[in-house]
């Protein structure tokens, strides 16, 4: 329910904060007295397409804010909780919307931001406008639908559908995964058997790609160190020429040493010493000799090993290279290879049973769908029954109404397409009910349709001009009808027939005054005690009379 309006610098209302109340409100007034701006500032509120040509003149912001009294059961919660809206049980819900100079707009849920988008989507849920300005009622195909299946009590049905779509889809979507996997299934298997097969030829070993690096390095050396070590044993002789010189220089100093032994002591112990440093020699040549060949022998290699290593190495960091691995991770990359062909090979099974699956959620949708289909057609008989017996006290008994159903996508509210249609005139055909009638014969109509649908809603309705073009006994039945609809939800009316006004249970009067160059829209409640008096002027114009009033108080007392 709609609780109050407070509105800020929109069009003529500089100021005016209204106070609502359950039942039938009428909105009254003189033509261009500015009722319409009550509306707008409504679907400013809650989210309607809104520019900054509701700016009041002069001023730097335009304000709206509308605030609800929600029903536990009210489809709104779902919306805020989506939203991560707290509301507090009991809590208001206040929707708030401004409108600068500059073009630029902002939106508010008690007091949160929240996008133009989602203040639309909830306000869509909270108010119905029906007539000249309506944007989000009958004038949207896309609700005659939803009216349908609230006429129909479908949403049990409904939910069937959506759950079946919902599971449809799900399974549509593994199938047309698993196909692209099949399709590409031999080129990636024929990859994998390549891979795998050539990393069992290859068969790496843990740490080989280190251990053939250093072979290399070593292997790479070791022609160099032959060939030093050849020089050195080529300096120390290999035909033993070098130890025969030493043994020559050593037996000619024992001679000399062996005359001198006696004359001279001191030639005789440095003769020895001589000796001595000769012999040693002789000694450790051999000794070096055996060494420089004991390290040859460490050189010596088979030939052709450092092609084999390098070959081998380079095969191995090759194909690291190529499964975009290192050597040592190659053992991983054959396992999640053979892991990628098994996946593989299972996909046939994986894909059969998704289709098998994916037939069955289709039969399931199918034939909660044709239900659905059955239960609309079934309610779009009724539903056009009821309201054309509305049509003729609402003087249009010429008018025709149908609900039109076709085929359509399927969707998760099933597969039909529905519009209403209606003739407003005898010998025309039918046609879209936006886009046949007027103005006021739309407010009619929806307030046919609203009747056929009492107690089945919970938003506020809102009918502009409704008794456009109607007077007496006919404007007295749209009345009765509005007063009817607004004992199972609020609803609030625009007119300008005093029968219409009479039937409210709530009445304001929206009155235009100027000052100076200066012209403001007001909005005052209409007191009971006042409303006999205002009853007669709408009958009788300014100069009110008995009579008048005498048919105020008859209208207000029927």
């Amino acid at each position: 329910m709609l609780t109050g309006l407070s509105i800020r610098n929109v069009v003529l209302i500089e100021s005016l904060d209204l106070d609502l109340d359950s039942g039938l409100t009428a909105l009254t007034g003189e033509t261009g007295a500015g009722k319409s701006i009550i509306l707008d500032s409504l679907g400013m509120a809650t989210g309607a397409r809104s520019d900054r040509g509701l700016l009041r003149q002069g001023a730097d912001k335009a304000q709206a804010i509308a605030t609800f009294a929600l029903h536990p059961d009210s489809p709104v919660h779902t919306h805020l909780t989506a939203a991560d809206i707290d509301l507090t049980p009991g809590e208001d819900l206040t929707l708030r919307r401004s409108l600068t100079a500059s073009g630029r707009s902002k939106a508010f849920i008690n007091d949160q931001p929240v996008s133009i988008k989602l203040l639309s989507a909830i306000g869509a849920s909270l108010l119905e406008v029906h007539g000249q300005h309506d944007g989000r009622g009958l004038l949207d195909a896309s609700t005659h639908i939803h009216l349908l299946d609230q006429f129909g009590g479908n949403n049990p049905q409904l939910a069937k559908v959506g759950t079946a779509f919902e599971a449809k889809r799900t399974l549509a979507t593994q199938v047309e995964a698993l196909q692209i996997r099949q399709s590409k299934a031999v080129a990636d298997r024929e990859f994998l058997d390549h891979a795998i097969a050539e990393l069992d030829r290859l068969d790496p070993q843990d740490g080989e790609d280190e251990q053939l690096a250093n072979q290399r390095r070593f292997l790479q050396g070791a022609e160099g160190a032959l060939t030093e070590l050849e020089a050195a044993q080529n300096a120390l002789g290999e035909d033993g020429a070098f130890e025969q010189r030493l043994n020559t220089a050593l037996a000619g100093i024992e001679r000399v040493r062996s005359k001198l032994a006696e004359t001279n002591a001191k030639a005789a112990s440095a003769l020895t010493n001589a000796a001595e440093a000769l012999d040693r020699a002789l000694i450790e040549t051999g000794e070096a000799r055996g060494a420089v060949e004991g390290a040859s022998l460490a050189f010596e290699v088979e030939p052709g090993r450092l092609d084999q290593v390098e070959e081998r190495l380079f095969s191995l960091r090759a194909a690291a290279r190529k499964y975009g691995s290192d050597v040592a991770g190659l053992a991983v990359v054959r396992r999640n290879f053979l892991s990628e062909l098994t996946a593989i090979e299972s996909v046939e099974d994986d894909l059969a049973k998704a289709q098998k699956a994916l037939a069955k959620a289709e039969a399931d949708y199918t034939r909660s769908a044709t239900t659905l289909s059955k239960a609309r057609a079934k309610a779009a008989k009724t539903l056009a029954t009821h309201v054309m017996s509305e049509l003729p006290p609402l003087k249009m008994e010429r008018a025709r109404f149908a609900v039109d159903m076709t085929d359509g996508p399927a969707t998760a509210s099933g597969t039909d397409r529905v519009r209403f249609h209606v003739s407003t005139n005898p010998g025309t055909a039918m046609g879209p009910l936006d886009k046949i009638a007027s103005g006021g014969e739309m407010a009619r109509f929806a307030l046919a349709i609203k009747v056929a649908l009492a107690d089945t809603t919970d938003a506020v309705l809102i009918f502009d001009e409704v008794d456009q073009g109607v007077g007496g006994a006919v404007a007295d039945a749209v009345g009765k009808r509005l007063a009817k609809l607004a004992e199972s939800a609020q609803v609030m009316v625009v007119t300008h027939s005093p029968q219409v006004a009479a039937s409210a249970d709530h009445q304001y009067r929206i009155r235009k005054s100027s000052k100076g160059a200066t012209t403001t829209t007001t909005v005052e409640p209409v007191a009971k005690t006042e409303r006999e008096e205002e009853i007669a002027r709408m009958l009788a114009g300014e100069s009110v009379t008995e009579e008048a009033r005498a048919a105020a108080r008859k209208l207000i007392g029927a």
